[in-house]
This record gives C-alpha cells, sequence and structure tokens, in this order.
C-alpha cells in the first residue's frame, strides 16, 4: 500500500508553497497582527483565484472536485505559511459539514460561494470552556429560532453564514442536538470580537436572539454529523500542524548553522544537535500519523475515527514542541517580537484548543480503540 503523495499531488504543493511564500510573507502575517484587519483579503483573494478554496468541493456546486488529498497537501502549506485566513473555519468546517449534511439546495447556495471566496463560513459549537459534547450545549432552537450563545466560534466575526449546533430537546440523550444553517447578514445574531493567543485567527462570541435558522441534516442527528465533521477538521488541520512543525524546524536549524559562539555555529554543540534531532523525530512521526489519517480521509475508510484522533495528537504535540524549542534554539532573541518564533509558537497552541484539547482526542482515541477491539 502507498501512502505517499502522487506526482501531481506533489506538483500542487509546490504551487501552493511557491504562492504562499510570494503572498503570504511573515510580513503579511506580521500586517494582521499588528494591525486591525482581522484577515488578510488579498490574500483571501488569491486563495479563490488558484482555486484552493474548492480544492474539494465537487465541480458541480463550483469546485475543483479534486479531493481531500489535495487539499491536505494545501493545508500543510497553509500550516508553514501561517496563512492569516479563515481557511480552517470555512473549508474544513462550514463546506466539510455542508457537503454531509446539506441538501441540494443548500449545497447549490453556499458551496459555490465558499469556492469563490464570496462566502466565509464556521461552525458554532463551543458554548464556553469545555471539550465537544451534547451535555454542553444549551442554545435551544424554537420554531425555526434560535436563542443562545456560543463562544469561542472560530472567524465567527467575520463569517457570512454559521452552522450552529442547537437543543431540540430536554431528554439527555445525543439526540436533543440538531444543526442549523444560519445566514450571519439575515439580523437576529450579534457577534464580538474575542481576544486570544493568535490574533491572527480570529474569535468571536455570537449571540442568537430569535435568529432565523434553517435546518441542516436530519433532526436529531446534530451530533453525529459534528463528530464526523471533527474527524475530517482533524486530519485536515494536523497537517496544517504539520506544515508549522516543519517550518519551525527548519529556521530553528538555519539559526542554529549560522549563529556563532565561541567560534563556531552552535549547532555544533551537542545539546542543540539533540534539541534538533528531537524536533525533527516528532515531526516525523506527526507526518507519518497524518499521512495514514489522509488515505483513511480520502476514501472514507472505517478506520477514519481512529486515524483522525491520532493525526491529531502527534501533530498537535509535534506542532507545540517545535514551534517551542525553535525560541530555544533562538536563545533570548527568539523572546523578541522582531524574530518569527512567537508567530509559530501562538498558532500552535491556537491549534491544539481549536477541536477540543489534546486530552479530550486522546480520550477518544482509546475509546474508539477499545470499541473496535471488541467489536
Amino acid at each position: 500500500m502507498n501512502f505517499d503523495f502522487s506526482d501531481e499531488q506533489k506538483q500542487l504543493r509546490d504551487e501552493a508553497r511557491k504562492f504562499l511564500a510570494e503572498k503570504c510573507p511573515p510580513k503579511a502575517v506580521r500586517t494582521v497582527l499588528d494591525g486591525k484587519e482581522p484577515y488578510d483579503r488579498e490574500l483571501w483573494k488569491g486563495l479563490a483565484e488558484m482555486g484552493f478554496l474548492g480544492v474539494a468541493i465537487p465541480e458541480a456546486f463550483g469546485g475543483a472536485g479534486a479531493g481531500h488529498l489535495e487539499l491536505c497537501v494545501i493545508a500543510e502549506e497553509m500550516g508553514r505559511a501561517l496563512a492569516p485566513v479563515p481557511f480552517s473555519s470555512t473549508v474544513y468546517l462550514a463546506a466539510e459539514a455542508i457537503l454531509l449534511a446539506g441538501s441540494e439546495a443548500q449545497k447549490q447556495k453556499w458551496l459555490p460561494k465558499i469556492a469563490s471566496g464570496e462566502a466565509i463560513g464556521t461552525l458554532a459549537l463551543f458554548e464556553g470552556k469545555g471539550n465537544p459534547s451534547p451535555k454542553l450545549i444549551k442554545l435551544s432552537a424554537t420554531g425555526g429560532s434560535l436563542n443562545g450563545v456560543k463562544k469561542p466560534v472560530p472567524d465567527g466575526a467575520i463569517a457570512d453564514f454559521a452552522v450552529v449546533a442547537a437543543r431540540t430537546g430536554s431528554s439527555g440523550r445525543d439526540s436533543d442536538i440538531s444543526l442549523f444553517l444560519v445566514d450571519m447578514k439575515a439580523g437576529g445574531v450579534e457577534a464580538k470580537s474575542l481576544t486570544n493567543v493568535d490574533p491572527s485567527r480570529g474569535q468571536a462570541e455570537l449571540t442568537f436572539n430569535n435568529c432565523k435558522a434553517e435546518p441542516l441534516g436530519p433532526a436529531g442527528e446534530g451530533f453525529s454529523i459534528i463528530s464526523q465533521v471533527l474527524d475530517r477538521a482533524a486530519v485536515l488541520l494536523a497537517f496544517e500542524q504539520v506544515g508549522g512543525a516543519d517550518r519551525a524546524l527548519e529556521m530553528g536549524r538555519d539559526y542554529a548553522l549560522d549563529r556563532i559562539a565561541f567560534g563556531r555555529p552552535i549547532g555544533s554543540f551537542q545539546a542543540v544537535k539533540h534539541m534538533l534531532a528531537d524536533m525533527y523525530v516528532s515531526a516525523t512521526l506527526a507526518r507519518s500519523n497524518c499521512y495514514y489519517g489522509a488515505w483513511a480521509l480520502s476514501t472514507n475508510a472505517s478506520e477514519l475515527p481512529e486515524a483522525a484522533a491520532a493525526a491529531r495528537i502527534s501533530a498537535t504535540q509535534a506542532f507545540q514542541h517545535c514551534a517551542k524549542n525553535n525560541i530555544q534554539v533562538h536563545g533570548g532573541m527568539g523572546f523578541t517580537w522582531e524574530f518569527d518564533c512567537h508567530m509559530y509558537y501562538r498558532r500552535a497552541n491556537a491549534t491544539a484548543l481549536s477541536l477540543g484539547s489534546l486530552s479530550y482526542w486522546e480520550d477518544a482515541l482509546i475509546d474508539r480503540m477499545r470499541k473496535k477491539n471488541a467489536a
């Protein structure tokens, strides 16, 4: 079984890397960090023109119809460049939810807009602290109207539409949760930006007050759909994290070769060598798990739940490890605003919580393996 990408997919990766190197240098990321713009609008437009936003969306809905392997390739490059755009919220979460559960009319309305860059989407799941759980969803849906608060919502302040998880029953079962599609421009919802560790990936609090919404997917199957969306997003975000980990490793390696101390490159000292070697091992292990996840995602294999959790765990650990050690290799300079190390450290910690904590995915992997072994 060949788990490597094809020559065409590698060519796509090279094109994406070249495009992002030109359109998304560290200076562009800093512009969003330091400025008032919530994301890089020109980069978002360029991604749409390159066809990257719709790479996994079928041609019938305005996309490229390539597939999830191609999306994994692009996700890795987005992570390397720390692209300050609502890519993960729109493509990994909102688009995947509509592809999985949307009606023909909903797909025709929103998927072409995502592919063309006209619409930004998000998934409104969390309601404060805690990991994904139907018990923590309090926002209610009655008579087609939503009432309650969601936070943090990725890119919620700039989203054009949102997939919202809401409670439609009081039995205490998972079947009490359903999904709804909300047009953020239609009224009844108020967005408030939240402060977070990585301002280049915004978070918001959404308050729904008798907000009109249309059902997305069958009633009572909301959390089942969310679980599938989270597994898919976990693989895609893991590729972003691996891309970031690899770039942090490269930054540390290059600095260790250039920085001279006591008449020799610091990379020649054993302590620095070991640090870089550990970074390489963690990034390589994560890549192996991500490739397995990519195969499971692209083939819709029964192993996807386990593969997604494994990819998510190893990629989260690798990115945090490499981002932290990159700062250590740079020494005192690595802690300063002028160096780019902190941008990778910010993104590493932000992505570590975006789909649920590391412990959530570790528990999920154990639970899924036990159930599979017992079957």
